[in-house]
């Protein structure tokens, strides 16, 4: 991997390491080494790694801010971009806002805020970048991103990059084209709507105050875990089944929410896995219902 990490360089990509721990990386601090991590400083950049990883054949993943990822704890063969400083953009034209793939949802939503535009509130608590919001649909508070999406600029391997609509994007429940069609989102445009200032600050503020009180924030995590099954939530039947506070190695099911798996400190991918696994055998067998996990498992067990 040292060749082709010094031909990124030479192609003036500064930032490239060889066998990175991605637990620097992900907001669970779990995670085993990168072959490769590399950290693409703009658009071009992004299109010449791939071009690169693509002429050395060798196998690539891409990953933001690292919510919402479990990586194994033998980590990533290949190659693994992470999109987030050199994509991070945002540009306001009337009731668009177009926003770079590495650019934070959190920050997003107060900067539409200020500009008095409503409509991405739901995404105040969203820890993740626009890129892997797009990816997965992200939502919250009853609703998603693909209600203000219009489109998004997307590269392909190929080294194409293509505009796909909202349509094009197929999204459902916390999922996209892009989980069956591999492609890294570049760039999102959004609609939103002229709204209250004040109330825009406020619906901001009482979210930020309830995920204060109901969300683990102080200790490392990947957000919710599972899917809500329909009709319920995955939280309420976790809780219900006495698993708060469950613990196995150094990961636990929070003892605030249990649809947060917590970091007590040293939790490896495989303690994660044993609890998610335990979580749902313990719910199939007592409600007959299939949890479906919501963070993304990557890399080798």
């Amino acid at each position: 991997m040292k060749q082709i990490a010094d031909e990124l360089k030479q192609a003036g990509i500064e930032k490239v390491w060889t066998d990175e721990p991605l637990a620097n990386h992900t907001t669970w601090r779990i995670g085993g080494p990168a072959d490769l991590l590399i950290q693409p400083k703009d658009k071009e950049s992004l299109r010449t790694a791939l071009q690169i990883i693509h002429r050395h054949d060798i196998p690539w993943s891409v990953i933001g801010r690292g919510s919402n990822l479990l990586v194994r704890d033998r980590g990533i063969r290949g190659a693994v971009l992470k999109v987030t400083e050199g994509l991070s953009h945002c540009e306001f034209r009337g009731e668009e806002v177009c926003v770079g793939a590495g650019y934070s949802m959190i920050r997003l939503a107060m900067e539409t805020g200020k500009m008095g535009l409503t409509g991405m509130e739901f995404a105040g608590g969203i820890p993740g970048t626009v890129g892997g919001a797009v990816y997965m649909n992200a939502g919250a508070h009853g609703s998603d991103l693909s209600r203000i999406l219009i489109d998004a600029e997307i590269l392909f391997e190929s080294g194409d990059m293509k505009v796909l609509t909202n349509e094009e994007l197929n999204f459902s429940y916390r999922t996209s084209l892009l989980q069956q069609q591999k492609g890294i989102v570049v760039e999102a445009r959004f609609r939103l709507q002229q709204g209250d200032r004040k109330e825009i600050a406020a619906t901001l503020a009482a979210n930020k105050e309830r995920r204060r009180q109901t969300q683990p924030l102080q200790m490392p995590c990947a957000g919710s875990v599972f899917r809500n099954p329909p009709g319920d939530h995955a939280g309420r039947l976790i809780e219900a089944a006495g698993l708060k506070g469950y613990r196995y190695g150094g990961a636990q099911v929070s003892e605030i929410h249990a649809n947060f798996i917590v970091n007590r400190g040293g939790a490896t991918a495989a303690d994660v896995l044993t609890l998610i696994k335990h979580i749902q055998d313990t719910i199939r067998d007592k409600n007959g219902i299939d949890m479906h996990p919501e963070v993304l498992v990557v890399g080798e067990g």
